[in-house]
């Protein structure tokens, strides 16, 4: 995509730039693109560390409460037992 590109072609795409802008706005411009990259950077880093925990809780054995819910056994009747 871009392997056309020379260094002549980035001289005359700097001094676009420069002439859209003005010298006095371009340290402000990339100060905002810096910090527009790192932004972008760490919520790049954020969604990989999320998606690594869901894989993580995907891969895990699933735990419930079914056997703490079973753990206390219902009392039995005698069979002769007619007090119901």
């Amino acid at each position: 995509m871009f392997q056309g590109i020379t260094g002549v072609h980035l001289l005359i795409v700097l001094a676009v730039i420069l002439l859209l802008f003005g010298a006095t706005k371009l340290p402000a411009l990339a100060k905002s693109v810096g910090q527009s990259a790192r932004v972008f950077k760490n919520e790049m880093k954020e969604m990989k560390r999320d998606d690594e925990l869901s894989a993580e809780a995907a891969d895990a054995p699933r735990t419930t409460e079914l056997g703490t819910a079973t753990a206390a056994a219902p009392e039995q009747r005698k069979p002769n037992d007619t007090s119901v």
